[in-house]
């Protein structure tokens, strides 16, 4: 298997993760009656099952994880856990902020498969799992998520975060 296809499995397989320690974070703060607490569930869920096909792969295609997945499990739910103390419009900014970065991650991996005409499970994986975070995205911006106080601030910063878990789980 092609290096950066490995690459590829290995920064999604991380990035799943940590979405799903971000929403337990939120669910943990927030509980069942919150305000989007079934929203919120229902996106951990989907998460959740990203995660696992993920899982798969790194198992059937033998691909190293990253070394980092306990640094991002604290991360990611700290993350969700501080969005949520700020409040239900904060979690739902954190969402918006993840699921744009994640859209693009995954928007270039699907150019870089299709322009290689290669591995097109991979590819509607991908394809898939794109548009439903992009639900995400779109569900946290009904919810509210740009009438967080400090909501381009706090956008900014977590897509920069983003960024940087993306570009270290290739690697490490």
């Amino acid at each position: 298997m092609k290096d950066h296809i490995h690459r590829m499995i290995r920064v999604d397989q991380a990035g799943e993760f940590g979405a799903t320690r971000i929403y337990a974070g939120q669910l943990a703060v927030m509980g069942d009656r919150g305000p989007h607490s079934g929203e919120i569930a229902a996106m951990a869920r989907q998460e959740d099952e990203h995660h696992d096909a993920f899982n798969r792969l790194v198992a059937e295609r033998g691909v190293r994880p990253t070394a980092l997945h306990p640094f991002w499990s604290v991360a990611g739910y700290a993350l969700g856990a501080a969005t949520a103390l700020i409040g239900p419009k904060a979690a739902m900014a954190c969402t918006a902020a993840v699921e744009t970065e994640i859209d693009l991650h995954y928007s270039k991996q699907l150019d870089e498969l299709k322009d290689a005409d290669e591995d097109p499970e991979l590819q509607g994986m991908i394809e898939q799992f794109r548009e439903e975070e992009r639900e995400h995205h779109d569900a946290a911006i009904a919810a509210g998520a740009e009438e967080t106080p400090g909501y381009p601030l706090l956008s900014a910063a977590i897509r920069l975060g983003c960024r940087a878990a993306i570009r270290l789980s290739e690697r490490v």
